[in-house]
């Protein structure tokens, strides 16, 4: 089949449009497809395309023994790769791996303000130093995260047109049921994402073989995978810490409040003795962490509890990866999954809101009658999610609404597998739709 298309790739063509483009740092997870879209965006939009991959060509590390200046750097490129000819405004440098050389850093800001020369770098988040290249770079570069594949490039994946996507949307905005097909092929569709997830190989292999044939040997690779970077890359925080957090994610998924505690990883575990762990999880592409409100209100940053928090995979592939063999087959015949049904479906619900770019956050009163999944916002009002495995009735988003007591919240949304509707109060749309919710927010 074709190469993927992906949602940075037109990212890059704006990119690259810019008249104020500065060198661009991509980061992500492991395998979500980096090397492919920048490769892919090089080759077919610059006369010249530059690849350096410091992990397995370390020679070139020395490119910048001669200091920083981009005429240094581009003589000493050409030395050690004479037929390529670089051409000025033509050329695209693409430093891969760049967490093994540092230095790569430090030139941005001679690249930013030379202008000759576009740059790209990109590496695994597990080895980067955030703090090295923050300080060797800022102010001279452009971040963009990004993430295994959405619902929206998983239907692209199997075919799907633009205009069959905007359909669905165009149901969302006019609150119009979707038809009997429309809402039975997407649910399935989405049944399969939720099973297979993002990465694109996997993704790949799935479409190629119509089947789920080695899909769950592949996802328990990419996590043993993890496991040898963290072992790999943590640097100065102690990598069994990261391993025991990184390994009970699925437990404290499991249990009733989901609530992530350090003090249940292992006999004896303190919180200030595992301080930087979750954090370098999260950096590194692997956790999404959802924290819990102090109150349910604006604005949403200002009024988190950081030690009070859930961790989700960052990809939900993954989340069934690590669970029975048997999970697989259990999802697609909606068996055996008792309590465990919720926590994959507000994993997913948590990775499609993160991938449309939201943070997450999550609320529960103390006394445990009201609790809500996420909490995302539009322009001037906080709007609750709850997300249904089974069509229960929606208890704690009626309270939030009802009650005088929150202010910035007026309306709801309930994720769950029923089709499109707003009884006043809350819209209530199938889980699927959530990649579109951002959008839906926005414009209605």
């Amino acid at each position: 089949m074709d190469r993927l298309r992906r949602k940075i790739d037109q990212y890059l063509i704006e990119w690259k449009n810019s008249n104020n483009k500065m060198p661009l740092i991509i980061k992500g997870a492991r395998q979500i497809g980096k090397t492919n879209a920048i490769e892919n965006f090089g080759r077919n939009n610059y006369k010249t395309f530059i690849e350096i991959n410091f992990a397995i060509q370390p020679q070139f590390k020395t490119i910048f023994d001669d200091g920083f200046e981009v005429d240094n750097i581009i003589k000493n490129i050409t030395l050690k790769m004479p037929e390529v000819e670089i051409t000025e405004n033509d050329t695209l440098i693409f430093f891969d791996e760049m967490q093994e050389c540092v230095s790569v850093a430090t030139s941005l800001k001679a690249f930013n303000e030379d202008r000759r020369y576009d740059v790209i770098c990109s590496g695994s988040l597990m080895g980067i130093n955030y703090k090295e290249i923050e300080s060797n770079s800022v102010g001279n570069k452009e971040d963009y995260i990004m993430h295994s594949m959405d619902f929206e490039e998983f239907l692209w994946a199997k075919g799907y047109k633009d205009e069959q996507i905007e359909d669905l949307y165009k149901c969302m905005l006019e609150l119009k049921p979707l038809s009997t097909t429309q809402y039975s092929v997407m649910l399935s569709n989405f049944k399969d994402y939720m099973i297979v997830g993002g990465m694109p190989a996997i993704v790949k292999q799935f479409i190629i073989s119509k089947n789920f044939s080695g899909i769950l040997k592949m996802q328990q690779q990419i996590l043993i995978d993890y496991e040898e970077d963290i072992t790999k890359y943590a640097g100065g925080l102690d990598k069994t810490k990261i391993l025991n957090c990184y390994r009970k994610i699925p437990v404290f998924l499991g249990n009733e409040n989901k609530k992530f505690q350090i003090s249940k990883i292992s006999d004896g575990a303190r919180t200030r003795e595992y301080v930087g762990v979750i954090e370098w999880l999260s950096n590194a592409g692997i956790v999404n962490i959802s924290y819990a409100l102090q109150q349910a209100s604006l604005p949403l940053k200002g009024n988190y509890n950081p030690d009070n928090y859930r961790l989700y995979f960052a990809d939900t592939g993954l989340l069934i990866g690590s669970l029975d063999e048997e999970t697989q087959q259990d999802l697609r015949n909606n068996e055996n999954m008792n309590t465990y049904k919720g926590a994959i479906y507000e994993n997913i619900v948590g990775d499609m809101l993160v991938k449309a770019g939201y943070d997450l956050y999550f609320y529960k009163e103390d006394n445990k009658k009201l609790e809500i999944d996420f909490l995302v916002r539009d322009e001037k009002s906080l709007i609750p999610i709850e997300v249904k495995a089974n069509d229960n009735p929606t208890v704690s988003l009626n309270n939030l609404i009802n009650n005088d007591k929150y202010k910035d919240i007026k309306y709801g949304i309930k994720l769950c597998n029923k089709n499109i509707g707003f009884n006043g109060k809350f819209y209530t749309f199938p889980y699927f739709l959530t990649f579109l919710i951002k959008r839906f927010l926005k414009e209605k």
